[in-house]
């Protein structure tokens, strides 16, 4: 089975990129959201994509934007959605009672050839995989922000994934140019997010406990060790509300960053990058 149709569910800050990036490479894709307005906001997401791919992709242009805008197309129902679908691609909530039940109801309506990958940063295949229907067509597919520029993909089995499927999902990355991250067995996190994270935490602490603002730590890193953006950057880029419910899972102190960030910016509007704001400002 060759691989040309691709549904991607959710088209959230991940979900919209995935769908995007695999349209920009040829494939035809369906973006499924729950509802119109969230598919009227995908359609503002792709836009915005296409700015930033003409802005920052190198050998990006014009033709190649509308050509990829023109094999997206939208589904609220999830039986439309993947009706023709070779490979689904699971972007919602980080929620495991969540996904079981969309996966329960996609293993009833997807055809029988259908590969099913889920682009979950902390849940481990196995348990979803018995939710499918189909375990042996079902694996991890990870991506990081932004993944026309940083084009990883972590590409993880659980013990009842077929080896031919997940070698199918490896040249599937490949072919929209991702740098395909093969992980040998099952562990939570990752390899991005089992070294991202330890990160993040210790600088949401140092907030915490009063050490220093978010732009200093944010300085301190970047000026000492030539990296890019700092913790808070970076959290604004994956987005506070992702960063809320990360927090909400961990120790005492992460749970007081959490309830830092729910009070001082989520409540507020100011949910990172995607809204012009969250711990630094944004133009729009």
């Amino acid at each position: 089975m060759t691989i040309r149709n691709v549904t991607v569910l959710g088209t959230g800050v991940l979900g919209a990129q995935i769908a995007f990036q695999t349209a920009y490479h040829g494939f035809a894709v369906t973006a499924y959201d729950i509802d119109d307005a969230a598919i009227e906001k995908a359609e503002q997401t792709f836009a915005w994509l296409a700015a930033r791919y003409l802005a920052t992709l190198k050998g990006a242009d014009q033709a190649k934007i509308d050509a990829a805008m023109a094999r997206i197309s939208y589904a609220t129902d999830l039986a439309t959605a993947a009706k023709e679908a070779d490979l689904v691609i699971e972007a919602i909530p980080e929620s495991l009672d969540l996904k079981k039940k969309v996966y329960g109801e996609l293993g009833t309506v997807a055809p029988a050839h259908t590969i099913f990958a889920s682009n979950s940063s902390t849940l481990l295949p196995s348990a979803m995989a018995a939710s499918t229907g189909r375990p042996e067509k079902f694996l991890a597919l990870h991506f990081a922000n932004e993944i026309w520029l940083h084009n990883v993909a972590e590409v993880m089995g659980h013990p009842g994934t077929d080896p031919a499927i997940y070698a199918q999902v490896v040249d599937f990355a490949r072919a929209i140019d991702m740098v395909p991250i093969e992980i040998h067995k099952e562990k939570a996190g990752y390899v991005l997010n089992s070294l991202l994270v330890p990160f993040l935490q210790a600088a949401g602490e140092l907030l915490v406990d009063g050490i220093a603002e978010p732009k200093s730590i944010d300085d301190t890193w970047r000026i000492a060790t030539g990296s890019p953006k700092g913790p808070f950057e970076i959290y604004d880029i994956v987005g506070l509300m992702t960063a809320y419910h990360i927090s909400s899972m961990g120790g005492e102190k992460q749970k007081k960053f959490a309830q830092l960030i729910k009070e001082n910016y989520i409540d507020k509007g100011k949910l990172g990058v995607a809204t012009g704001e969250g711990f630094y400002k944004y133009g729009k």
